[in-house]
């Protein structure tokens, strides 16, 4: 049976994993009356809940009896690391594009990882059933990104096809018979060529994907790049450099069927595979024959841009609500994770039982977090920081910018370019986009978009939509002022009280409901003013003998503001930590003894 191994890669939200729904379902991978959910390939509950795609994932179907491999990959810049390792493994790619929208930023990072992988791509215009769609537009635009980037003119000649995920049809012509996804089908078989790769060599595969499973171990999924995988076989595993990290066998070799993962007793190149049986390897090591002893080359990634410092959660609730509360046990869970997420890099922190955790953005550690207070853990976390380097020609520091992609009404792009314009922003672009919108492009660095993302929806009433791109390392933007109101502090322990809070709603924004532990230090709201301001919020009435009817009914509070984790994190200030439990997301003083936090900023000042 022929081969076809593609890649679908798109802006978020533009269709992929959808899609790939229609894939499945339309060439018999599911039973007529099969339930499935929808979106079956984002089976993550955090992909759920989130609606996009965290981790790249492969499944197969058949058509005219050639086995089309198909990986759907994440759309979000924060999780690149999935993105490059997976074009290593296609021969062609599926361009998804939203008819209304079209090109946007994270179109535009994987498609120049594709380019530059010599990937040919089939271009589909998505989502034509739009009532805004524009899909004529869209086809020029996407034209225009492929010359600008720099494609060959072999990939600038791309077939083009407009096409309903949701309704499950492609076609050649935007008023053609628009029955089915068959004219997609023929055309990955016409225009992806099969893997070129030599089957007699001796067996090599480079890991790209890797996962735990609790019956098999660790599981690599890659693409076998020359030779045969055979059950059982004898294998090393090898570094880039040559290095032997472990030999072994393949216990298990899995195939795609569908969207399960079958096994097989062989394999041969071009084939995309999971392998179990090793404890060592890793991403991106070469698994191979014993007589290989060169490692096949893999694409660098690029570094991480963004640094929390992960703490143990030493506060006066810590160790209540959560099972995992130990700087070990942290410290297992964050090098596990270093083994299958190539972005992400831990190192150990100057502090005590701190880590400090590099990633590509606030999204992708957020993530982490989140999955690491499902597991049971608690931890407090630092403010996100950039991570700089030194220019070596000219003794610079520089910094990390990126390119941001903001679509608003036109009533807001003022406040838009202002705000933007205080963070260090530069505007590139400004044009209408159709619809009463505008489109602007700036170049700001990437600690300017830290916590604007929120006051962004706010002052676009929630109809702009902001996406952004990593541009490199520009010299560094000078300083860039933070939170223009100082925190509302506890000075007590114990529960919050409604007779308090109603007293201290009128000095600021609470985050906490009656009833709520509080504790010294923990911060209960937004000051009104610059400065911080410590209260008390478990004071008591004093009781008299006189009764005043209705008087205490008369105690309404304002409903408290609650963030999210990723708000939260957004929201701090330097000497800040969001505290992350199971059960709760609060955020707090670093140094909870107020004559210690005075000590600090004494310190502080006179060394500045």
């Amino acid at each position: 049976m022929e081969i076809r191994n593609i890649a679908i890669i798109a802006h978020v939200d533009h269709g992929k994993t959808t899609l790939v729904d229609q894939l499945l379902r339309q060439s018999g991978a599911f039973r007529e009356n099969q339930v499935v959910a929808e979106r079956a390939m984002d089976r993550n509950d955090l992909e759920r809940e989130r609606g996009i795609t965290i981790l790249a994932k492969c499944t197969s179907v058949v058509w005219k009896n050639t086995r089309i491999n198909i990986i759907d990959t994440p759309g979000h810049a924060d999780f690149g690391g999935e993105v490059e390792r997976i074009l290593n493994m296609v021969d062609g790619a599926i361009v998804l594009v939203d008819a209304a929208e079209g090109a946007l930023p994270q179109t535009k990072f994987v498609l120049t990882k594709a380019l530059a992988r010599g990937i040919k791509p089939i271009v589909v215009v998505n989502k034509v059933d739009r009532q805004d769609a524009r899909p004529d537009e869209v086809h020029n635009e996407v034209f225009d990104l492929f010359a600008a980037l720099g494609a060959s003119d072999e990939q600038l000649d791309f077939p083009m096809l407009f096409a309903s995920g949701r309704q499950g049809w492609a076609d050649v012509e935007l008023d053609g018979p628009k029955k089915d996804l068959a004219p997609l089908y023929d055309l990955v078989l016409s225009h992806v060529n099969p893997p070129a790769l030599n089957k007699d060599a001796p067996f090599a595969m480079v890991a790209s994907i890797l996962e735990a499973d609790p019956f098999l171990g660790r599981v690599l999924t890659g693409r076998i790049e020359q030779g045969r995988a055979k059950l059982n076989m004898p294998v090393r595993v090898l570094r880039a450099d040559g290095t032997v990290v472990e030999t072994g066998r393949l216990t298990k070799l899995l195939s795609f069927r569908g969207l399960d993962r079958v096994v097989i007793e062989e394999a041969e190149a071009g084939d995309i595979i999971a392998v179990a049986g090793l404890s060592d390897a890793t991403i991106p090591e070469t698994i191979a024959s014993p007589e290989v002893t060169a490692a096949l080359p893999a694409i660098p990634v690029d570094p991480p841009t963004l640094a929390m410092t992960f703490r143990l959660n030493d506060g006066p609730l810590g160790g209540r609500e959560g099972k995992k509360v130990t700087s070990r046990q942290i410290r297992d869970r964050l090098f596990k994770e270093v083994e299958g997420n190539v972005a992400i890099r831990v190192s150990e922190s100057p502090e005590s039982e701190a880590f400090e955790v590099a990633g590509r953005g606030e999204l992708q550690l957020g993530v982490l977090i989140e999955q690491m207070r499902r597991e049971g853990f608690e931890l407090t976390i630092g403010r996100p920081r950039v991570l700089t380097r030194q220019n070596e020609e000219t003794g610079e520091r520089e910094e990390p910018f990126e390119e941001v992609l903001v679509d608003v009404d036109e009533a807001f792009s003022g406040v838009v370019v202002e705000k933007m314009s205080i963070r260090k922003g530069q505007m590139q672009d400004m044009r209408p986009s159709g619809g009463g919108k505008v489109r602007l492009t700036f170049l700001i660095p990437s600690r300017g978009l830290i916590g604007y993302h929120g006051e962004f929806l706010t002052d676009t009433r929630g109809t702009g939509i902001m996406n952004r791109l990593f541009a490199g390392y520009q010299p560094w933007a000078g300083t860039i002022e933070g939170r223009s109101k100082g925190s509302l502090i506890s000075s007590e322990d114990g529960a919050a009280v409604q007779y308090a809070l109603w007293y201290l709603q009128e000095r600021g924004q609470l985050f906490v409901d009656p009833g709520e532990k509080v504790y010294v230090g923990m911060i209960l709201g937004e000051h009104s003013r610059g400065s911080d301001l410590e209260i008390n919020p478990i004071k008591e009435k004093k009781l008299t003998n006189i009764r005043a009817a209705g008087k205490d009914d008369a105690m309404l509070l304002t409903p408290p503001r609650r963030m999210s984790l990723e708000q939260a994190i957004a929201y701090i200030e330097d000497d800040e930590l969001v505290e992350v439990t199971p059960s709760a997301i609060r955020i707090r003083k670093r140094y909870l003894d107020p004559n210690e936090r005075k000590r600090m900023e004494r310190k502080g000042d006179s060394a500045a």
